[in-house]
């Protein structure tokens, strides 16, 4: 099961934060906000993780 656990501004900055908490172990998905047939680069992205993983990724961005 997957909760969200941010929204990025923009596909970049949703992927930025993809590879950061992805390359200290942590899986993540990020999917665009509203319907996902009107996506692209500059629409919201909401950045998912594991449910009960939370607290693992805010020790992540802490160590930025």
């Amino acid at each position: 099961m997957w909760v969200e656990y941010r929204t990025a501004p923009n596909l970049m900055m949703a992927e930025m934060w993809k590879d950061v908490l992805e390359g200290d172990g942590l899986p993540t998905k990020i999917l665009p906000v509203g319907d996902i047939m009107e996506w692209g680069e500059r629409v919201s992205f909401k950045i998912y993780v594991p449910k009960g993983r939370e607290h693992v990724a805010d020790e992540i961005l802490r160590k930025l």
